[in-house]
């Protein structure tokens, strides 16, 4: 099975997650950029760059390549039973932030606003990085610093589009004091594997936070779910929003000479299930955290209950003593309004991932006797789930319907990766 040499490896064999923790590690070599097709990818800043020692040693840290835990096993303090299939759980809550604005405008209920609010505001930290849209073309993103509560509040819900937040850790690692990183699970993962080889970041990571993830989709997905809105010209775009305004929202957009007040709208059903969840990238298929496992803190949604109606709630996990001792601070200091939950309200939460993780077991194992490259995933169990939670007919689907997929999406060809800009 062929093993990646650099980034840029990843990248033509599919793998890549659209992080961009490469271009922090070799900023010299490595640069991000938007691909219709595939996403936000790295490519070499100069031809002879491609072979960079940058390059090479960035492998090192790309979730696209391995997400590994140290032991399968739960820690004293962890919720044993939740372990093999969610990662480390040491307490989980459900609940909303207090600030009404912040909740309403969140996907879910905000938590993930309030907490890095909360930690600006009242535990010193410098800031936040994470993502929103791009200023000039509002249906890209680009990785933001926010210094407080409204600079959190303007790029607060789902962006359900390429995002490549690590690729300004350097605003971390400079930054007075410590900040708090917000991301997708793999971002996450990509952080924890940076510390490690960048003390000046470790020390300035102060928490990090997962949003529950069910794959990204490319640029081309938006495309496609603006058409949908009636959009029929990109360039005259002025916002687009994929969830928020209640739970779970609409996709929302406007443009320059639409009227005030008029958006265009999709339900979350017509937006994400029947549009964007079609066009997510080959390395979304073959992922086994969608809850954020190596983070601090994890948000997602409590499918389990109603959302008509609802202004907004969220699912919280707290991983690490870090992420208990934050949560509780905002629940005391009223940032957050929390209740404890069952351990049962996770998997009730997200019925599907158990599913989904035992059929990332069936592609990988397909994969790799085809002969062609697949992360290494340690410590993440996926074979049990295939054994015991997937139907025959699902696990033919993993194995045999990876092969088609080998054909379909040409995954023995190298990509060809154009940027847009």
């Amino acid at each position: 099975m062929p093993q990646p040499q650099t980034v840029h490896d990843v990248a033509d064999h599919k793998l890549c997650t659209g992080c961009g923790v490469c271009a922090y590690l070799a900023p010299d070599e490595v640069r991000m950029v938007d691909v219709l097709e595939y996403g936000r990818r790295p490519l070499p800043i100069t031809p002879v760059a491609r072979d960079g020692a940058g390059a090479a040693a960035a492998v090192a840290c790309c979730p696209g390549v391995r997400l590994e835990h140290d032991t399968e096993r739960a820690a004293p303090g962890e919720i044993a039973e939740l372990r093999a299939a969610w990662g480390p759980v040491r307490a989980i809550w459900e609940g909303y932030a207090a600030d009404p604005q912040i909740r309403f405008a969140g996907s879910s209920g905000g938590v993930a606003t309030a907490l890095a609010a909360f930690c600006i505001e009242r535990q010193g930290m410098a800031g936040a990085l994470h993502i929103g849209a791009r200023k000039d073309v509002p249906y890209l993103n680009e990785t933001k610093y926010s210094l407080g509560r409204d600079d959190l509040l303007a790029n607060a819900g789902s962006r359900y589009a390429p995002a490549s937040p690590c690729d300004r850790l350097d605003l971390i690692e400079s930054a007075p004091a410590p900040s708090v990183f917000i991301g997708k699970p793999c971002d996450v993962a990509a952080v924890r594997m940076a510390r490690q080889v960048r003390p000046a970041l470790d020390a300035k990571v102060g928490l990090t936070i997962a949003v529950f993830c069910a794959g990204t989709p490319t640029t081309q997905g938006t495309l496609e779910m603006l058409k949908a809105l009636g959009v029929d010209d990109p360039g005259q775009i002025e916002s687009v929003h994929y969830r928020g305004n209640g739970w779970p929202g609409h996709a929302r957009t406007r443009l320059v000479d639409d009227p005030p007040g008029q958006e265009r709208k999709l339900t979350y059903e017509q937006s994400w299930g029947d549009i964007l969840q079609k066009h997510r990238q080959w390395r979304c298929y073959l992922c086994a955290d969608h809850t954020g496992e190596f983070a601090d803190v994890a948000v997602g949604d409590p499918w389990y209950r109603p959302t008509d109606g609802d202004p907004g709630r969220s699912l919280v996990l707290a991983r690490t003593e870090r992420g208990v001792r934050l949560v509780e601070a905002a629940i005391a200091a009223g940032a957050l309004v929390l209740e404890p939950v069952e351990p049962r309200i996770l998997p009730a939460s997200q019925p599907n991932l158990l599913r989904a993780r035992g059929a990332v077991w069936g592609r990988l194992v397909t994969l790799r006797a085809a002969g062609l490259m697949t992360p290494r995933l340690k410590h993440l169990p996926m074979a049990t789930m295939w054994r015991h939670n997937l139907s025959t007919k699902e696990k033919l689907q993993s194995t045999v319907g990876t092969l088609r997929r080998v054909r379909r999406k040409q995954l023995r060809t190298r990509a060809t990766l154009t940027p847009m800009d």
